[in-house]
């Protein structure tokens, strides 16, 4: 199954990629959608996709494309490393037509991927796809009065998973709920472990009951992606008042599809 997702959140994943540069009367912009592609294929069956590549300037440039890994560090920020290097790499499956191209002012290229994964392939397989410009002279100089190039580097997320290979071992665990006060909103944080052999995208949303076990509040967090071994911190917030009294919290997960877990915790709010 094919998702190339050109919605708002995946139009900023392309966006952050994008190093834009002042180059005086030679400025230029270029964009890429979409921003992240999740792809299921089925192992050994080679498959493709399209992306556009836009030069929102006016002067044209010249483009090539570069293939990293993506994985994460210690910190859980994104790491783009050589093809091959990281855990469940989908980098060398990849090839780009055309891998160079030059594209003019105000106009649009469309680029195919070719996509050729082995038979054995199984779980999630990660990948960015990154298009960059040539190297121009801005109109910047060093200290020492020499020239200042810069050039432009944009890209896509890939994130794949081999059809019916999926093995989900996802944990919830030490969720926290801050009362809501008059200076500060109510916050439920809790940690994902996810030791799936694939990717998920969690949804978390939270229920309040009070004694009664009525609903007085309810909430959805942003969706947050995990990779295989990832853990991380994911909240959500309430911007509402309760009454003095005692209530529970019941969070819900939800990630591949069909997989649901579900957290309580009790809470007084003074």
């Amino acid at each position: 199954m094919l998702n190339l997702l050109l919605n708002p959140r995946s139009s900023w994943l392309a966006v952050a990629f994008i190093v834009t540069t002042a180059l005086g009367c030679r400025a230029q912009s270029i964009g890429m959608a979409p921003g992240l592609v999740r792809y299921e294929f089925r192992p050994g069956s080679p498959f493709q996709f399209e992306l556009s590549v836009s030069n929102y300037g006016n002067v044209p440039v010249d483009l090539h494309v570069q293939i990293t890994d993506l994985w994460y560090d210690d910190k859980n920020e994104k790491v783009f490393s050589t093809p091959g290097t990281s855990p469940r790499s989908a980098a060398n499956w990849i090839q780009f037509v055309p891998e160079a191209f030059h594209l003019g002012a105000n106009s649009t290229q469309k680029m195919k991927a070719i996509v050729t994964p082995p038979a054995n392939a199984e779980g999630g397989y990660y990948a960015t796809l990154f298009v960059e410009s040539q190297a121009v002279m801005t109109n910047k100089v060093t200290g020492e009065g020499k020239a200042v190039y810069a050039n432009m580097r944009i890209g896509c997320l890939v994130v794949l998973a081999a059809k019916g290979t999926e093995k989900y071992n996802v944990t919830i665990d030490n969720l926290r709920i801050q009362p809501p006060s008059a200076t500060r909103d109510l916050e439920a944080t809790f940690w994902v472990d996810n030791q799936s052999n694939t990717h998920v995208f969690a949804v978390p949303r939270l229920a309040v009951l009070d004694e009664r076990g009525k609903l007085v509040a309810k909430a959805q967090g942003e969706e947050k992606r995990f990779l295989p071994g990832q853990k991380d911190t994911m909240a959500i917030k309430w911007s509402g008042s309760l009454a003095p009294g005692a209530y529970s919290g019941v969070l819900t997960v939800v990630y591949g599809e069909t997989n649901v877990d579900t957290k309580e915790v009790h809470f007084q709010v003074p």
